[in-house]
């Protein structure tokens, strides 16, 4: 699948950065949203030198819903068109805070959730009629399955995975591939704080990884390809026995 207009949503976050250096190198045009202007210059300016044929940029919080046509507008004025659209933003909150407190935990939910799910039901709709294209979404495998550890934001993440699902099954007979990213654990900023291990991927890897994977359309990608193994052992797991795991 040819990628050569391309709108990237949380474009400062380390996968999605790694993924339009892929684009750049091909002589994509890229359209960079992300809430901090000072960071979207920054990453235009190195992807213009690696080979970009055009960077826009488009300051936008993504959890204010209100202004995702007018993104998206501006995207297909810049461009004339879209064939592409990489959704990267979300927080990995407290999980234990959110326990506490309602009001956190809808704002984790916001952020990950739907703040996806409403960009993603106009993007929807722009790429059915266009009749092409591909849309793919970071989500998560903690949204596999709920763990005590971190249940918030895996279940934003599942809601997600969810809502793709049925996505991709509306678009398909239309020839638009909707692809789900699974990334496991990966290092990089949003997970500084958490102790590395063997299971950690580079942002490096998994952003080439979202790249091949819309280049090929593909439906379900976990990434490093693992975890798909990891992540299906540990929905096999007995509920009884799960409870009792430190997960």
């Amino acid at each position: 699948m040819v990628l050569q207009k391309v709108v990237i949503v949380g474009a400062t976050s380390a996968i999605a950065y790694e993924a339009a250096k892929c684009m750049a190198a091909r002589g994509a045009e890229l359209f960079l949203v992300g809430r901090n202007p000072e960071k979207l210059e920054t990453v235009a300016a190195d992807l213009q030198v690696r080979g970009a044929q055009r960077i826009e940029t488009f300051v936008l919080d993504v959890n204010d819903v209100a202004r995702h046509q007018e993104m998206l507008d501006a995207a297909v004025a810049a461009f004339g068109w879209l064939d592409g659209l990489l959704i990267a933003h979300g927080t990995l909150g407290d999980q234990h805070k959110c326990e506490l407190s309602v009001e956190e935990t809808l704002r984790e939910f916001q952020t990950n959730a739907l703040s996806v799910i409403a960009l993603l039901t106009l993007a929807a709709n722009y790429f059915e009629q266009r009749g092409r294209g591909c849309i793919a979404v970071l989500s998560s495998v903690a949204g596999d399955r709920g763990r005590p550890s971190n249940y918030v934001y895996g279940a934003a993440k599942g809601a997600v995975s969810l809502f793709l699902q049925g996505l991709r099954a509306r678009l398909a007979r239309h020839g638009v591939a909707v692809v789900t990213i699974k990334p496991g654990l990966v290092d990089t900023p949003m997970t500084a704080h958490l102790r590395k291990g063997l299971l950690f991927a580079s942002a490096r890897r998994v952003g080439r990884g979202v790249y091949r994977a819309m280049q090929q359309g593909r439906p379900v990608v976990y990434l490093p390809g693992y975890w798909r193994l990891v992540m299906l052992i540990i929905r096999l797991i007995p509920e009884r026995v799960f409870q009792r795991l430190s997960l």
